[in-house]
């Protein structure tokens, strides 16, 4: 009752001395929000936010249901519906044991190599080891290593196929150099012409110096022409060196192709340095290309020795009699003379030098990036 009425009495101000009464003033003008109304739907969404949740009565339940239900993810007939995927199997469903495991795609393949190449390469080693004609394991092996046909045909064959490899990395790093560094009009020709003649068959290219340099090819005739010999001069295709010589002609891309892949990668500002600090040509190649270049022609030398190793239409097209290799030899002894487990032996000593001599290629590519 006191505080009352003291609250209710009036003010009297003191006799002279000026008094500020305060006024009312509405909130938006002292600057400051006015109190927040209660938390109504109305109010909250004036302000941008959804009301406090609901206390858990049946209808707020309901409504908190319908949510849930809205937020669950669609079923595959859903998602059909709009153009979508059905999600995956669980799984230990029906249909995740279903898959098929990866190796069996295998299979097909494995089996088709195995009935064609496989399956032919030991009936030629069984044949090696049990000649029809009887006798004991290593015996044909025995009689084929111990004959001079053997030795003789296959230090031919390892001659030339070294001695290819050698001109082949000789003249294709050459022509690699004059092809990426020497600018000339059709340098892109001739480097996609490289590409093509990589499909060409070997034999075309020996028909292709048989036509020039052959017995009667056009380099003897013009010569018997102007002369008036009976033969021209030109006798060296059914030689051995005639042979490399073809070798080297039709081997030299494989060893262009990776040098041309080699080139294109190298940093040209190496070559600008070692210019302008006064480094001769010689020199920028044995100290700035050749470096770089190593590895392809690793790579394309041991790809040529194999291939050397196992060439047969060169040999055969160019008429060389007096020179026999591996593969020649096994075409005389299966075919000429129809011994059949001495055609086997060479064979398999043959396949026993190209995978070797394929896994360094393997090895040699895998390091120079090939």
């Amino acid at each position: 009752m006191g505080d009352a009425s003291r609250r209710a009495a009036p003010f009297t101000p003191t006799a002279g001395v000026p008094v500020a009464v305060p006024v009312p003033v509405p909130g938006q003008a002292r600057g400051s929000a006015p109190d927040p109304a209660p938390q109504t739907p109305a109010g909250l969404e004036e302000r941008g936010s959804a009301p406090d949740p609901a206390p858990q009565t049946p209808a707020g339940l309901e409504g908190a249901a319908k949510l849930e239900g809205a937020a669950k993810p669609e079923g595959p007939a859903k998602l059909e519906e709009r153009g979508g995927c059905a999600p995956d199997p669980a799984p230990h469903t029906p249909a995740a044991r279903r898959v098929v495991p990866r190796g069996v795609w295998a299979v097909p393949p494995v089996a088709v190599l195995a009935v064609l190449f496989l399956y032919p390469l030991a009936l030629v080693v069984q044949q090696s080891l049990s000649p029809d004609d009887g006798g004991g394991a290593f015996d044909a092996y025995a009689r084929v290593f111990g004959s001079r046909a053997f030795l003789d045909a296959l230090g031919t064959t390892v001659w030339l196929a070294v001695g290819a490899t050698l001109g082949c990395l000789v003249l294709g790093f050459t022509l690699a150099l004059i092809i990426a560094f020497v600018p000339f009009p059709g340098a892109r020709a001739v480097a996609k012409f490289i590409d093509v003649f990589l499909s060409f068959p070997s034999f075309l290219i020996t028909l292709a110096l048989l036509f020039l340099y052959g017995t009667v090819g056009m380099a003897n005739g013009l010569v018997t022409e102007f002369t008036g010999a009976a033969e021209g001069p030109f006798h060296f295709l059914t030689t051995p060196w005639g042979v490399l010589l073809a070798e080297i002609t039709y081997f030299t891309p494989f060893v262009i192709r990776p040098l041309l892949a080699a080139f294109s990668q190298l940093d040209t500002a190496q070559l600008e340095v070692a210019a302008g600090l006064g480094a001769r040509p010689a020199r920028i190649v044995r100290r700035v290309i050749l470096p770089e270049a190593l590895p392809a022609l690793g790579a394309g030398g041991s790809l040529v020795l194999v291939m050397c190793l196992n060439e047969f239409g060169i040999v055969l097209f160019t008429g060389a009699k007096d020179v026999t290799t591996l593969p020649m030899l096994i075409y005389g002894k299966a075919i000429l003379e129809s011994d059949y487990p001495a055609a086997c032996v060479v064979a398999v000593v043959n396949i026993a030098i190209s995978v070797g001599l394929f896994g360094l290629y393997r090895v040699v590519s895998k390091r120079a990036g090939a």
